[in-house]
């Protein structure tokens, strides 16, 4: 499963926006204020609108009216992805998911749901197999023969459903039944969504619960997660050690133990001293870096990683290694895995091709996309030697200078 394209309308400035072809790592770049935090949100705004509903997605972020573009008011909020998957018979398709967004009596409800594809693999008219609105539609069981050939439309069996309220996703209710496999699988790839910023402290902290599969989206369980990985992954555990001893200057081991009232604490040791340090004596960017490098070493890799300014606190000549590190990640998961990274940072942009280089300007009060590997002039200058970070500097990204 992996995402193709995407498009968003009237959703704060990214009124009208879309990206197409998008890679398993993208970056993307632009001056304060273009949208570039929005981007990511939509993914936030997306999860959280399946895995809660809708009009606790949208008061999450202060209601429809400070969530909606300006001079868009009447308007729906309009959110469409297009996601390759794989069905039952081993066919790679690419399904289209649209959903929209809108007011009744003062909640946020959805207008509209559908999910659609083509069903032949010789190309034809997109099938619509999902459509609802506020809360009631048609879904549609996609069947195929025992050749593996797909039955006909007019032998398709069709479902009238009434969920229970005008703002739950159709993709949340009919994605827990097995017979629709492709619902399934778009609700199981937006579940497993990560917006993360980790925090410092957060990340510092001595949690007192049980040991947790995945860091969450500060770091405030690192210790947890460490040691669930020692104990349950030993092997990754090592391995992350191993990679945090190369990447971190200095940092010898880290080691995950028991405070003695009940909290894990994790103790950071420095080559030059026979015995670490805890997490509160150790600097920000070290404590950083080796969350970063856990949130990584997942065992099991979130389809989608999206990460904000990720430079923080960590030394300019580390942003190459964390590059690298995103781009490893992003190679995960049989190539279905992908990273979405925010910058700031002409350093960590050098170290990334320029086919994943995006970057955000305004225009006329909204946000537009343009991609580094359309732009003829900051292609050649890639290939006579020069690095993207440098380009960004002189002004070459116009509207985007860091």
């Amino acid at each position: 499963m992996r995402l193709l394209s995407i498009k968003v309308r009237n959703f704060k400035v990214l009124k009208d926006l879309e990206m197409r072809d998008i890679p398993a790592f993208v970056v993307t770049i632009g001056a304060n204020g273009t949208g570039k935090s929005t981007l990511i949100d939509v993914f936030g705004f997306l999860k959280d609108c399946l895995v809660h509903n809708v009009n606790t997605a949208v008061s999450r972020r202060s209601g429809f009216a400070q969530l909606v573009s300006r001079g868009q008011e009447k308007e729906n909020i309009s959110i469409e992805l297009k996601v390759r998957l794989r069905n039952s018979v081993g066919r790679q398709r690419t399904v289209t998911y649209s959903l929209e967004i809108g007011e009744r009596a003062g909640k946020s409800v959805v207008k509209v749901e559908r999910l659609q594809w083509t069903r032949s693999s010789k190309g034809g008219k997109p099938f619509r197999f999902l459509d609802y609105s506020e809360g009631k539609g048609t879904a549609v069981v996609d069947k195929f023969g025992p050749d593996g050939k797909a039955v006909p439309d007019d032998q398709l069996d069709r479902e009238e459903n009434d969920l229970d309220a005008p703002d739950i996703l159709a993709i949340k209710a009919l994605g827990q039944l097995k017979r629709f496999e492709e619902v399934s699988q778009l609700r199981e790839l937006i579940e497993g969504w990560r917006v993360a910023n980790i925090v410092v402290d957060d990340a510092r902290s001595m949690p007192d619960v049980a040991p947790a599969p995945h860091l969450d989206d500060t770091g405030k369980n690192l210790a947890l997660y460490a040691q669930y990985l020692r104990d349950q992954h030993p092997n990754i555990f090592a391995e992350l050690i191993r990679r945090a001893g190369e990447r971190i200057p200095g940092l010898a081991e880290v080691v995950v133990e028991d405070s003695g009232d009940g909290r894990v604490l994790m103790r950071y040791r420095d080559a030059a001293f026979p015995k670490g340090f805890i997490a509160r004596a150790v600097s920000d960017g070290t404590v950083k870096m080796f969350a970063y490098l856990a949130l990584l070493a997942d065992p099991d890799p979130h389809p989608l990683l999206c990460i904000e300014e990720p430079e923080n606190q960590l030394y300019p000549s580390l942003m190459s290694v964390l590059a690298e590190e995103f781009a490893a990640y992003a190679a995960r998961r049989n190539g279905d895995a992908q990273v979405f990274v925010t910058t700031h940072s002409p350093d960590f942009l050098s170290a990334v091709p320029l086919d994943s280089i995006f970057w955000l300007r305004k225009e006329g009060g909204y946000t537009k996309v343009y991609r580094a590997s359309s732009d003829p002039q900051l292609v050649a200058f890639v290939q006579d030697g020069d690095k993207p970070g440098w380009l960004w500097r002189q002004g070459l990204f116009l509207g985007a200078n860091p």
